[in-house]
């Protein structure tokens, strides 16, 4: 039996039942391979109905795969891409978009993670010299890796921005679920009716056991990804058991009650936190994040039974900032022992 206490990602928890279910169906008897089965039609039908009828969608594997490869159809290796300095892409995927593109990637600071036009102006200048990268792309997180969110007007500007200077906009949409449920949004508010080029949508951080979808709404984007998904062996023979859980996260709405459910959970928890002497939440709350700053002491007392993040820091004078994330399995009662579990380390 897993003992672990685990605050520390959504990537620590389990696989929706739901999930397991329509995988167990898709494996009685055999389909036809890569992506040719009734079970992919069936889930490319569902991601038309909530993204559009004229998107293309290829499924992956992983979410670095879903950026590296919907990047490389919008840039050549002489261009660049503008991103956050906190972007996954470009803090957490060990140089993956940059070795498998060849491109260059251009970080601005960010605020709580978001970034804005404004700050992307400074690399207008290189446009046309040679000496310098091109930029080509632009990408996004929703919500941001500090767990804050880009209103649909937000996105909008930075669509019409990229657009403005011959740029492409890209969204990391892994926990894409969780804004649209922070911000009582269908998911096309903020992807298609946006400006969104394309889109890394996932699944795995939201109750499936593994599979990421790529989708396309500037359609010349696609032209050539079905090879290049060959090429960086992302093509899943039984696609069947990708497609199956999408289909089953995008039924009845399973994507959003997960997605509100861990909401909901980092809300309780921040709310049961937030006045304790000595802590202080560092962030806002917006969907299933909390970051905070508590005592070195504290933090290890805490680490002694409870596992999380510890956020990167160039401060040492602060108090360390951790991150705690809930998921779609977390429950109630793990989140009040494990405030409870705070409150202690705190000596209160």
């Amino acid at each position: 039996m897993n003992t672990l206490k685990s605050f520390a990602s959504d990537n620590v928890s389990g696989v929706h039942p739901r999930i397991l279910q329509a995988m167990a169906k898709a494996n009685d008897g055999p389909a036809k391979p890569y992506g040719q089965d009734g079970a992919t039609a069936r889930a490319d039908e569902l991601l038309r109905r909530h993204f559009g009828p004229d998107i293309d969608p290829y499924f992956v594997f992983l979410g670095t795969a879903a950026n590296v490869l919907s990047l490389s159809s919008m840039i050549r290796p002489h261009q660049a891409v503008l991103c956050a300095d906190c972007a996954h892409i470009a803090v957490d995927e060990c140089g993956a978009p940059e070795r498998f593109t060849g491109a260059k990637l251009l970080t601005v600071p960010s605020r709580d993670g978001k970034v804005a036009p404004g700050d992307f102006r400074r690399f207008l200048r290189d446009i046309g010299n040679e000496h310098h990268s091109q930029p080509a792309a632009l990408s996004i997180t929703q919500c941001t890796e500090y767990g804050s969110l880009y209103s649909p007007d937000e996105i909008r500007a930075l669509a019409d921005f990229a657009h403005e200077h011959r740029m492409f906009l890209h969204m990391d949409g892994a926990r894409l679920a969780n804004a649209c449920a922070a911000l009582d949004l269908p998911l096309a508010a903020l992807t298609a009716e946006c400006g969104v080029d394309a889109l890394s949508f996932g699944g795995t951080k939201n109750g499936l056991m593994f599979g990421e979808a790529v989708i396309f709404f500037e359609p010349r984007l696609a032209a050539h990804f079905r090879f290049e998904r060959k090429q960086a062996m992302q093509l899943y023979s039984k696609m069947r058991f990708i497609a199956a859980q999408f289909s089953a996260l995008l039924e009845d709405d399973l994507w959003l009650a997960n997605a509100r459910h861990a909401n909901r959970m980092a809300a309780l928890l921040g709310e049961l936190v937030q006045d304790l002497p000595g802590l202080s939440i560092t962030r806002p709350v917006q969907t299933n994040h909390v970051f905070a700053r508590l005592p070195r002491a504290a933090l290890t007392r805490l680490e002694a039974d409870w596992h999380f993040y510890v956020w990167r820091d160039e401060d040492p004078a602060k108090d360390p900032e951790v991150r705690w994330m809930t998921a779609f399995d977390t429950r109630e009662e793990d989140v009040r022992a494990f405030a409870a579990a705070v409150r202690s380390s705190l000596d209160i």
